[in-house]
């Protein structure tokens, strides 16, 4: 972007990395913070330096959390006999917000994806197969929340062969998959249906 100085230049380069932020939208951030008064991008400086020494890693799930182990872990009334496997950080308030599960997590930090080199020595499965063993037995149910895509679908194979290979008494589930709420069943794959037909429930 040779019309702009430098110094925005550098700072559009750094936004245009964040995840789903192209050059325009990176773009409107610079301005947006060109137009704030010198205090408030002061402290947005400030707080953004701070957060990689404010935030630690949980030792038991691998989130993300302002203490070790985290306020899930450390909670007593949760079901530490069930454990949601979860691809992401970002996946772990989307099923803690439904306020169904009362269990705990376990980040995996990605999916395996051999084609860009992602494999499971790169995940944190080490730190889920720790987790179990040391359970002494009391891991009761293993959730693999995982997204139904390729990449999805071979990590949740590779778990459930690896899980099997030294816990055979805990129970290995998956997201049920079907059809969402609002759609056609005209316009729905066959896949989908058969998903659909496989989890139907009693009315």
């Amino acid at each position: 972007m040779p019309t702009i100085p430098e110094p925005l230049k550098n700072l559009v380069d750094h936004f245009s990395r964040l995840p789903g932020v192209g050059p325009k939208t990176a773009l409107r951030f610079v301005f947006y913070l060109l137009k704030q008064p010198k205090n408030e991008v002061e402290k947005f400086a400030a707080i953004l330096g701070a957060i990689k020494n404010q935030m630690a890693t949980c030792g038991i799930c691998q989130n993300f959390s302002e203490k070790n182990p985290c306020a899930i872990c450390g909670d007593s009334r949760r079901d530490h006999g069930t454990i949601c496997v979860v691809a992401e950080y970002q996946d772990l308030p989307v099923i803690e917000n439904t306020g169904i599960h009362n269990g705990t997590y376990h980040v995996l930090g990605g999916v395996l994806d051999p084609l860009h080199g992602i494999t499971p020595d790169q995940l944190k499965i080490k730190a889920l197969v720790g987790r179990i063993q040391n359970a002494n037995g009391k891991i009761k149910e293993i959730i693999l929340a995982l997204n139904p895509d390729l990449e999805g679908e071979t990590t949740m194979l590779y778990l459930t062969k690896l899980i099997k290979s030294f816990g055979k008494n805990i129970k290995i589930t998956r997201l049920a998959r079907g059809l969402p709420m609002g759609s056609d069943l005209e316009y729905a794959d066959e896949v989908t249906v058969s998903d659909a037909l496989k989890g139907r429930k009693e009315i």
